[in-house]
């Protein structure tokens, strides 16, 4: 449904307040907000089809270049496919063309329930070809029907997706099998991580625990997290996982405490997911009236055989607490990182609606590590580059996961 100018008018200037008052991004990108705005104020205000307005003010957001941030529709028909149908895409050169290539395809989601595989390549859409730059997007709980080629045999399939209705209008995300445990060989045990489901993510940290136990024996360790798209605060078990001890982690920062001044050392604490779903109302209770700048500290879950023989395979998918897994790892020696480059996406975000069913995401606090790292548009940058091949997966290969077996059995 269109609105009228002056329905458009109180959702821009609501959306302009929010930028001013709650976004968080301590480099601020060169971004004068104030200016760019009343920049392209007529211009958006003069779209009166919806889908021209929602565009106009998703592209002015997108200016302020930080994660977490974008304006959309409840209903409308932009949600990735990393959180819609759980499967990132990376660009393929075919005879001089480019396609999408699906790359993670995370078991569980309804990519992988569909028969789609890593390194088949999208043609179609509903019948429509799609090719990059444009990005393979869905709405919520609609039926949509794809073309693929499939990397085994080479042929075109129609394959039908079914999204499943998000639980959350304001964080539309399908989730997918969070954690997948097996062991490779007698002495090398896999743990892949797909997301940390839940804001204190209790379901997840009891998934990794299984995880951990179905591999009791393994002395090398491999934790693949390409593909993560993050999620809560589940991240922290198995950050403990990798060091016996309890160990500072990182914090979060909002604008309002940089402000004021701070010590990392003074910042209020979390340091263990609660067992049990009653505790969070206990918790709920502790940290209500807390200033959301918050340290983390692993939670001193004891030693293991695998500690020291530990490899994270990462990618320019895994982002937000995927990469907070990383940064620490990396910064206290407790694992090899070996994949590509990761994006660089770790602000905490947060959905404002802001009126006709309009909800704008904004990055309400900045993350960073505990040797003072701002991950945000830095990302991780593996020890042992190397990138996923197409012809490899045809022959059943990975390379990635095969270049991070030979890193662990030489630790």
């Amino acid at each position: 449904m269109n609105l009228t100018l002056d329905e458009r008018t109180k959702i821009f200037d609501k959306v302009c307040r929010l930028v001013e008052t709650k976004h968080f991004n301590p480099a601020m990108n060169g971004v004068d907000w104030n200016a760019l705005a009343q920049s392209r104020r007529d211009q958006i205000l003069a779209c009166t089809e919806a889908e021209a307005f929602e565009k106009e003010v998703q592209n002015l957001v997108a200016e302020l270049k930080t994660s977490h941030t974008g304006f959309r529709h409840a209903g409308t028909r932009n949600i990735p496919a990393r959180h819609a149908i759980n499967a990132t895409m990376q660009r393929f050169a075919v005879n001089g063309d480019e396609r999408w290539m699906f790359q993670d395809v995370h078991q569980g989601g309804p990519a992988y329930s569909a028969g789609i595989r890593p390194g088949d390549l999208l043609l179609e859409r509903g019948g429509r070809e799609i090719r990059p730059p444009e990005d393979l997007t869905f709405s919520v709980g609609e039926t949509v029907d794809l073309t693929v080629e499939k990397l085994h045999h080479g042929g075109q399939e129609r394959i039908r997706l079914q999204l499943p209705m998000p639980k959350s209008k304001t964080h539309p995300v399908t989730a997918p099998d969070p954690v997948h445990a097996e062991k490779l060989n007698g002495e090398i045990g896999l743990l892949k991580v797909a997301m940390f489901p839940g804001v204190v993510g209790i379901d997840v940290a009891k998934d990794i625990d299984r995880g951990i136990a179905a591999l009791d024996g393994c002395s090398r360790l491999i934790v693949d997290l390409r593909g993560n798209t993050g999620g809560g605060i589940g991240g922290l078990r198995l950050m403990s996982y990798l060091t016996p001890g309890k160990l500072e982690v990182g914090y979060s920062l909002t604008r309002k405490r940089r402000d004021r001044g701070y010590r990392r050392e003074e910042l209020t604490r979390f340091g263990r997911i609660p067992a049990h779903k009653a505790t969070l109302i206990w918790l709920a209770a502790r940290y209500a009236f807390v200033e959301k700048s918050i340290l983390v500290v692993t939670e001193g879950l004891g030693q293991r055989r695998f500690h020291g023989r530990v490899v994270l395979l990462v990618n320019e998918h895994t982002a937000s607490a995927g990469e907070m897994v990383s940064a620490f790892a990396e910064e206290n020696n407790l694992a090899t990182i070996v994949g590509t480059k990761t994006p660089g996406r770790l602000l905490s975000g947060s959905a404002y609606k802001v009126g006709h069913g309009y909800i704008l995401g904004l990055p309400v606090a900045a993350y960073l590590t505990w040797q003072g790292r701002m991950l945000e548009n830095n990302g991780i940058t593996p020890k042992f580059f190397i990138e996923l091949s197409r012809e490899a997966l045809r022959e059943g290969r990975d390379t990635q996961l095969e270049t991070a077996v030979q890193v662990a059995k030489a630790l």
